[in-house]
C-alpha cells in the first residue's frame, strides 16, 4: 500500500506538500522525506506527536531513543501503517527545536498499488520562509499565581534576615 500523505508548513502563507510513500517505512524516514521535501537537511533534533482531530499535541515520538535500556518509543521504531492506520489520522512534526519548524501531516488517502520508486512529491505550494515564525506559547485561561506570595516584609538586607524563625 502507498499512502498519501498532506504536509502542511505552519507559517503564513500556505506551504504545502503531497507525498507519496511506502506505508511499511518508518517515522525517521518519514522524517528525512518531510525536511528535503521543504528545503531542510534532516540534520536537526525532530519529533513527531501524535494527536486527534483538533491537532491537540499528545504523545511524542522522538528522533532517537534516549532511554537506558534503548526501549523507548522513537521514530526508527515505529512504522508510518502502526501510527496512521485509517485516512484523516494526523500528527504534528516539529523539526529542529531551536527554531520550532511545525508541520501538520494527514494521512490523506490510502491508494492500493505497490510502487518501487517511492518516495515521491506529488504536490508542492509555496516555498518555507528563510526564517521560522515567532512561537507565541500562552495559556488558555490566564494563570498567574505568582503573585500570591505578596510577601509585605520589605527585606533590603538578607544578611541580617534571622532564618532561624522559619
Amino acid at each position: 500500500m502507498a499512502y498519501k500523505i498532506r504536509v502542511v508548513l505552519d507559517v503564513e502563507k500556505d506551504v504545502i506538500r503531497d507525498i507519496l510513500v511506502n506505508e511499511t517505512i518508518n517515522l525517521e524516514d518519514l522524517h528525512f522525506i518531510i525536511a528535503k521535501s521543504f528545503g531542510f537537511q534532516g540534520l536537526e533534533m525532530a519529533s513527531f506527536y501524535k494527536t486527534n482531530e483538533d491537532w491537540e499535541q499528545g504523545e511524542e515520538i522522538p528522533l532517537f531513543d534516549m532511554s537506558e535500556d534503548g526501549t523507548a518509543l522513537c521514530m526508527s521504531n515505529c512504522l508510518l501503517k502502526d501510527v496512521l492506520t485509517k485516512e484523516g489520522e494526523k500528527l504534528i512534526y516539529v523539526y529542529d527545536f531551536l527554531s520550532m519548524w511545525t508541520f501538520f501531516v494527514e494521512l490523506s488517502k490510502i491508494i492500493p498499488i505497490e510502487e518501487s520508486d517511492l518516495p515521491k512529491v506529488m504536490l508542492s505550494i509555496g516555498d518555507k520562509p528563510d526564517k521560522a515564525p515567532e512561537k507565541e506559547f500562552t495559556a488558555e485561561e490566564e494563570f498567574d499565581e505568582l503573585n500570591e506570595f505578596d510577601d509585605e516584609a520589605d527585606i533590603e538586607n538578607l544578611d541580617e534576615f534571622d532564618y532561624d524563625n522559619y
